[in-house]
């Protein structure tokens, strides 16, 4: 019987790692209330450590390594901010980190991660190559796996960024997160039906990467197929852990249409002047998708992410 993280779970996270990770601050934007007739508060997890909230998960499954585990290292296979959270992870506690990405990567990120002092390996850029060259490394290293998503003690680091969210404003009627592989958003979920039983938990989801919406709405786990988005963040599947907790714990999953996600992302930038990728857009356009949904509504968002390559700006 699989057993699934729980709110105290989330609390031992947070105690474990808030040594480590920044609190990140929680902003309102008069401009964007007015254009949503709704008020907006934001979890800004895009100026947590490595720009985006994977830093939390990491930290927390890395933490929680035995001697003899840790000893021999963590590896992934990641070409996004999981590689950069991880490899930090690793970092702080003086272990090694193999991390395996796609030939195709950015090279930005390819630096970025070797900065942490990860050693990386390439692979073709196929999930088949990737896993292929993931159990080549493990096999080599000894290296512990840890999943960027699919995992209890990631899915606990994340449930932090709500939680903070929640300790400060109790009184919300939605909280929204972004969704690709799950783990974020299944965080978010126990933290908030645990704190603020009442409020609702909504996730966004591009039209052009709807698994998860499908998933949720015919009960049945779909694969991502084919995405098309500029939300490169999430591309992925959802996993069998993540899957059963939106199940049981989101009461939705709204679609944005492209377009709405550009202007969402350029609406945050000019009125908030900080920096948000286009994963951590996606709620925002959902409200700008369905108005009437959230007319009058207290809504908690966590913005997942400022990592954006500056030289492929959609606007």
């Amino acid at each position: 019987m699989t057993v699934f993280p729980d709110f105290a779970s989330i609390e031992m996270a947070h105690k474990r790692i808030e040594a480590y990770i920044h609190r990140t601050p929680i902003l309102t934007c008069e401009t964007l209330n007015r254009i949503a007739d709704a008020q907006l508060i934001f979890k800004c997890e895009n100026f947590q450590k490595v720009g985006a909230f994977k830093f939390r998960g990491a930290s927390n499954a890395v933490l929680q390594l035995s001697e003899k585990e840790a000893a021999d290292g963590v590896t992934t296979h990641s070409s996004g901010n999981h590689a950069q959270a991880l490899s930090l992870a690793a970092k702080e506690r003086g272990i090694p980190a193999y991390i395996v990405m796609p030939r195709t990567a950015p090279k930005v990120k390819v630096e970025a991660v070797k900065g942490y002092g990860a050693r990386v390996t390439f692979c073709e850029p196929t999930l088949q190559a990737r896993e292929e060259m993931l159990r080549e490394v493990q096999e080599r290293t000894g290296a512990t796996f840890i999943h960027p998503y699919n995992h209890n003690h990631v899915i606990s680091g994340q449930g932090t960024a709500a939680k903070e969210l929640l300790e400060e404003f109790k009184d919300l009627d939605i909280v929204m997160a972004p969704v690709g592989g799950g783990g974020l958003l299944s965080g978010t979920a126990i933290s908030t039906k645990h704190m603020a039983p009442n409020t609702l938990v909504w996730a966004a989801e591009p039209k052009g990467a709807d698994d998860a919406y499908r998933s949720f709405h015919e009960k049945a786990l779909i694969p991502s197929l084919q995405p098309q988005t500029i939300a490169d963040g999430l591309l992925t599947s959802l996993g069998s852990i993540t899957f059963q907790i939106i199940r049981e714990q989101v009461d939705d999953i709204l679609l944005a249409k492209e377009e709405s996600i550009v202007k969402a992302m350029k609406l945050i930038w000019e009125r908030m002047k900080i920096v948000v990728e286009p994963s951590a857009a996606v709620p925002l356009a959902a409200i700008l998708d369905s108005p009437y949904r959230f007319k009058g509504k207290k809504v908690g968002i966590i913005l997942s992410g400022g990592n954006v390559d500056l030289g492929k700006l959609p606007f």
